[in-house]
């Protein structure tokens, strides 16, 4: 290189006001990124349309590509858009209107890109959830969005039915997974997996897939509505920076703007190129870039509904894909399995890691595997928040550092503060990570005030997204991830709130009080742990212990519920009458060095 990445992010530092800053608080970092050395331009822009209207543009230059595989099963962009136009219709049909908001509970299918993208036709907003959510959950879901439909697979229909009188849900769509395979795959589908379903009363209050298609043979025009860049489409829930779930309102141009930074900063690009999709769809990062990204520059996504580390390996390898994205934990298991052995990894042009820090050993682990495979690359690992969609930063193709979560994507501003304020830090001085660009979001949903505590306008002109995460910059602007000032658990990537589900468990009539923490999992990353004050005169028993594990699984989501249930006769306090949560992560983490001390002799 002529010029070092430093001086390349010195020339770039900061917006101008920041620059009239003291010399030691110039660490707002933009993107490094030059044509001339990266082939990445430093300012994109971006498409002034919908999602779907700029696939649409693309699925006119590559009609016949592949937009997607589904179990051996391809489907065409010409295709793509010819199922999004009927759908479109057959919502239209049934009474949904621009601004209404549809929740999607579906796996990576066929039918959830189809309908994701016909929601933003007609001008509605998509409320994606996870469809192993708990009843409750789904409950909270679709009346804090203020959903008027439903979209999910036959067997999610008896939770959507139990709750649906507590919802102001007018319509319930119900699709199959067997209706998007191959004749072949069907009749295997239908012989396993087919059988374990509990069979949909003929007489439900449903809308069924091929029914609701048909509807849409009655609607003839003006189901097509115009929408701006900057209006609303999509609602994702996470936990925010304040640790509470929150509908966070995304617009078309945070995830067009994502899709053309994504690809800026992966010049190896082609289109044609293939994305394993394994990230789910009421994720940001498998919606925004495993979907979206690829589906709007002519990519082709290999769509995966049900994830497992087994076939997560069998499809890079059957569909020699070009792109790969995931957790730490998704790779911990890939180096373990031994059909990876004698995989060749050759096609692979990225490797992308989220979710959740990636470990320096991980790392090492992982470039090497890839390198015993064929591989010419590296991992490089990403940074972001669902305020902004996600990743916002990621790690350069040929330069990286140790520990770094790496450097901005083109026109997204990083400046690390002393946390909760807007006073810059200086370089390696641990603070708030901040974010600005295109992909910050609207808004929470219905939650003005928590909007307002996390998006700050400031001097510089810029709308701020205050993280709650912990970081520093080095003078080369690449950013490094030091925790989460917010208490939260990532388990397999997801997000887990502790006070979410102890608020669960306090609920039940045997529990006085209970604490949750994360602990160390092999697989996991971090598993839940429960500690439990019962109320006087209940028994510390198994009994009792089983009771709350099944009342948990019916109103905690899978990932989240706690692996174990510790009983306590008190827990420990703060002064001022809280619960020390911290105490007992320091009690596990001293029990955990002591187990993995050698004896004495």
């Amino acid at each position: 290189m002529a010029e070092t990445l430093a001086q390349r992010i010195k020339e770039k530092i900061a917006p101008e006001s920041a620059k009239t800053a003291a010399e030691p608080k110039k660490i707002t970092a933009k993107t490094p990124w030059l044509p001339s050395v990266d082939g990445v331009p430093d300012h994109l822009d971006y498409f002034s349309g919908s999602m779907f209207e700029m696939v649409e543009a693309v699925a006119e230059k590559y009609p016949n590509y592949v937009a997607f595989d589904f179990m051996g099963r391809p489907t065409t962009y010409k295709r793509l858009v010819s199922e999004v136009h009927q759908c479109a219709k057959a919502l239209k049909t049934i009474g949904v209107r621009e601004n209404d908001r549809v929740t999607i509970a579906m796996p990576n299918c066929p039918q959830a890109i189809f309908t994701f993208y016909a929601v933003n036709l007609i001008g509605a907003v998509a409320n994606m959830i996870h469809p192993l959510s708990a009843e409750k959950e789904i409950e909270f879901y679709l009346n804090d969005s203020g959903s008027v439909t439903a979209i999910t697979l036959d067997q999610f229909y008896g939770k959507f039915e139990r709750i649906r009188a507590h919802t102001r849900i007018t319509n319930i769509i119900i699709a199959s997974i067997k209706d998007e395979l191959s004749r072949p795959v069907k009749i295997g589908y239908m012989l396993t997996e087919g059988r374990k379903q509990e069979k949909i009363p003929a007489d439900a209050p449903v809308i069924r897939w091929n029914e609701f298609y048909k509807l849409g043979r009655h609607c003839f025009y003006n189901y097509r509505c115009e929408r701006k860049a900057e209006d609303p489409a999509v609602v994702l829930y996470s936990g925010g920076t304040t640790g509470t779930t929150k509908g966070i309102l995304l617009t078309n141009l945070n995830f067009n703007a994502l899709g053309e930074q994504v690809i800026a900063a992966n010049p190896i690009f082609a289109p044609g190129d293939k994305m394993l999709a394994a990230m789910p769809l009421f994720h940001g990062f498998g919606l925004g870039v495993c979907i979206h990204t690829m589906l709007s520059h002519g990519g082709r996504c290999v769509l995966v509904p049900r994830f497992t580390a087994k076939s997560y390996a069998k499809l890079i390898t059957k569909y020699k894909c070009n792109f790969i994205a995931g957790v730490p934990t998704l790779y911990e298991a890939l180096l373990r399995l031994p059909s990876m052995e004698k995989a060749d990894l050759s096609s692979l042009k990225g490797v992308f890691s989220g979710g959740d820090s990636l470990s320096i050993e991980l790392k090492k682990k992982l470039d090497q595997f890839l390198a015993e495979h064929n591989a010419s690359i590296k991992v490089r690992e990403g940074y972001g928040t669902t305020e902004t969609v996600t990743a916002c930063c990621l790690t350069p193709i040929n330069e990286a550092k140790e520990g770094s979560i790496g450097i901005p994507f083109p026109d997204i501003y990083i400046k690390i503060v002393k946390p909760d304020t807007d006073e810059e830090l200086p370089y390696g001085e641990e603070g708030e990570i901040l974010l600005a660009g295109p992909t910050v979001m609207k808004e929470y949903v219905g939650k003005p005030e928590e909007t307002a505590q996390t998006l700050r306008h400031h001097k510089d002109g810029l709308t701020w997204v205050y993280t709650g995460d912990l970081g520093t910059m080095d003078e080369d602007g690449f950013v490094y991830f030091k925790g989460r000032a917010k208490r939260m658990i990532i388990s397999s990537g997801y997000n887990v709130y502790p006070a979410q589900i102890e608020n669960i468990l306090d609920a039940h009539e045997c529990v006085q009080m209970s604490c949750v923490i994360g602990v160390p999992d092999s697989y996991r990353m971090q598993a839940v742990k429960a500690f439990i004050m019962l109320k006087p005169g209940v028994p510390k028993s198994e009994k009792i212990r089983q009771e709350i594990m099944d009342y948990c699984s019916r109103h905690v989501a899978k990932y989240a519920m706690p692996r174990e249930i510790e009983f306590r006769d008190e827990l420990p306090k703060t002064l001022v009458g809280k619960v020390a949560y911290r105490v007992l992560e320091e009690e596990e983490e001293a029990k955990r060095a002591k187990a993995a001390a050698p004896a004495e002799e």
